[in-house]
């Protein structure tokens, strides 16, 4: 006779697998279908639990606000994020991965990540640079995190750029296929014309 508790652990394990195959297909329609989408929820979701464990947040946060230095503070970064990906979600919703969606979006992407590579070559300059006025104590406790930040910004520009590249050649591939199918549906219904033709003659 089965015991309680191995019916416990059968029905976790089972939930278990199910949890992971709903997981598994939701990652796989993400990475199949909408790329673009998975990367703007990231973009959205990991720069404010970053900045957040850095100590943005509550009293802290309502203080860098306003008292925003570009060299010492950390706001800004979440909201480039933000920004970035709302601005090519519109733009992929606009053009469905078309037109001029691979260039915008590698514009918006490059123009963030030069933000952010400007900010970070002007935190730590100032952090190192003898004479000058050192960082916020929140930079100064938290190194780590902050450069996590910096970096993952940078790595979430290049995951856009590359999500749009692949939603483009697949836009194209798509149109490709489709120009191949009406150009051979065309030809098969001239084909079938002139044989009514020939066949009428005869």
């Amino acid at each position: 006779m089965v015991s309680k508790k191995e019916r416990l652990w059968s029905r976790a394990w089972r939930a278990a697998k199910a949890l992971f195959f709903v997981a598994n297909m939701l990652a796989s329609l993400l990475l199949d279908c909408a790329p673009p989408l998975l990367v703007v929820v990231i973009d959205l979701l990991l720069p404010c639990a970053l900045f957040a464990a850095a100590g943005g947040k509550g009293p802290a946060l309502a203080s860098e606000i306003r008292n925003y230095r570009f060299r010492g503070s950390l706001v800004d970064l979440p909201l480039v994020s933000a920004a970035r990906s709302i601005f090519i979600l519109c733009l992929y919703l606009c053009f469905s991965g078309r037109g001029p969606y691979l260039g915008l979006a590698t514009l918006c992407a490059s123009m963030s990540a030069g933000y952010v590579s400007l900010k970070a070559i002007a935190m730590f300059g100032a952090a190192s640079s003898p004479g000058k006025r050192r960082l916020l104590s929140l930079v100064a406790k938290e190194g780590p995190a902050v450069e996590v930040l910096l970096l993952s910004s940078l790595a979430l520009a290049v995951g856009h750029v590359v999500a749009a590249y692949r939603t483009s050649c697949r836009e194209r591939r798509r149109l490709l296929v489709y120009k191949i199918d009406i150009e051979a549906v065309s030809a098969y219904n001239n084909g079938f014309a002139n044989y009514k033709k020939l066949a009428v003659s005869k």
